[in-house]
């Protein structure tokens, strides 16, 4: 028994040693990759200070409301790094030919470094969940105003704008394509137009609001008038709508489906399923969101072999440059992949798990022959 307990004791030892190490390098990489984005972006901001009113703290605020969003993207490139650092170092004290000697299978010690990764990337997710969604929803809030003065973004009410008399609320907006073109589609539109007085003098709820190139046209179209004789309504299928709203600063004003939460995303997606359209990039986005959390995991215990191959020979730093390699081949693969199904109708969920397991199949065959 006390045998038992003594493997027990050591194998916790164990798992914590690999863990502060990887913990430690995954962080400060982490920290270094956030931080060098967000300079970047600072840099790209400042160039807009000073056009529409748009200030300095204009654009700290907006880096610094984003950058919740890039620590979730940086995390999984961070987690590969760091855990190369972490198992590389251990491997340069010799503590990683030690467990090695004792009888680990490299199998159990990438576990081990998996598993500070599996821990972290719970908060990630959250991250990824919560601040970041909200952080780009006031970042593009800002962008909106600085470029025009009549449009704003609510959160939860939709995209405001005055047109002349009229006062416009969309509750909501996606993208969509059209000859490789993104453009914005309007929904659950309400349109108040109001006399030089102030008084409310018409009122149009539409389904749909979508610029066909040309004009702005609505879509099941309730319109409600009112004068001096009372109320008058009207519903229409198809009808233009005389705005001036410019497309094209609504189509930058959208978040990016890659930018919001998976609740919004399943929102879109349900409401284009409800009106027999593809629900197109918002699903590929989501089932990238649902499967963030395993692609990482696959892709840092698919690196750590790089970490191994110091134990017969140096030059961590060329297993590093190969790691980073699989990183960015993991990118293009991902991107290639996601890329075939849309153009041939393979399904989102496919299209995202099939990197994954292919990866994951080639990590069972390289830990199964080197046990």
């Amino acid at each position: 028994m006390s045998l038992s307990l003594g493997n027990v004791f050591n194998v916790k030892r164990v798992d914590r040693l690999v863990a502060m190490s990887v913990l430690g390098s995954l962080l400060m990489v982490w920290l270094v990759l956030t931080g060098f984005d967000a300079v970047t972006q600072l840099l790209r901001q400042l160039a807009n200070v000073g056009k529409h009113g748009y200030t300095l703290n204009n654009a700290i605020v907006y880096v610094l409301v984003t950058s919740p969003r890039r620590a979730y993207e940086m995390f999984g490139n961070a987690a590969l790094i760091g855990g190369l650092l972490g198992l590389g170092g251990l491997a340069g004290t010799g503590e990683l030919t030690a467990l090695r000697a004792a009888g680990m299978s490299r199998l159990r010690i990438a576990a081990s470094a998996v598993g500070v990764v599996a821990v972290l990337i719970v908060g990630v997710v959250i991250l990824g969940e919560t601040l970041a969604p909200w952080g780009d929803q006031q970042a593009q809030a800002m962008q909106l105003r600085m470029k025009s003065g009549d449009l704003g973004m609510g959160t939860d009410s939709g995209l405001w704008a005055r047109d002349g008399n009229d006062i416009i609320n969309a509750r909501g907006t996606s993208l969509k394509q059209h000859d490789g073109v993104g453009t914005v589609q309007l929904s659950d539109v309400r349109v108040f137009t109001f006399t030089d007085d102030g008084q409310l003098s018409r009122f149009e709820w539409a389904k749909t609001a979508e610029h066909n190139g040309r004009q702005w046209m609505l879509q099941d179209v309730r319109t409600t008038t009112l004068d001096a004789t009372g109320t008058h309504a009207t519903h229409a299928t198809t009808l233009p709508w005389k705005s001036s709203l410019n497309p094209q600063v609504l189509a930058q004003s959208v978040i990016q489906p890659q930018y919001l939460s998976m609740r919004d995303l399943r929102r879109n997606m349900h409401y284009l399923e409800s009106n027999g359209e593809s629900p197109g990039s918002y699903a590929v986005a989501f089932w990238g969101r649902a499967l963030y959390s395993l692609n990482v995991l696959v892709l840092v215990l698919c690196a750590m072999p790089f970490a191994f191959g110091t134990l017969r020979s140096g030059g961590l730093g060329k297993r590093m440059f190969i790691g980073i390699l699989l990183a960015l081949g993991w990118y293009f693969l991902q991107q290639a992949m996601v890329n075939f199904g849309t153009v041939y109708g393979l399904p989102p969920l496919l299209a995202n798990l099939l990197p994954a397991t292919i990866l994951a199949i080639l990590a069972w065959v390289y830990f199964r022959r080197r046990a």
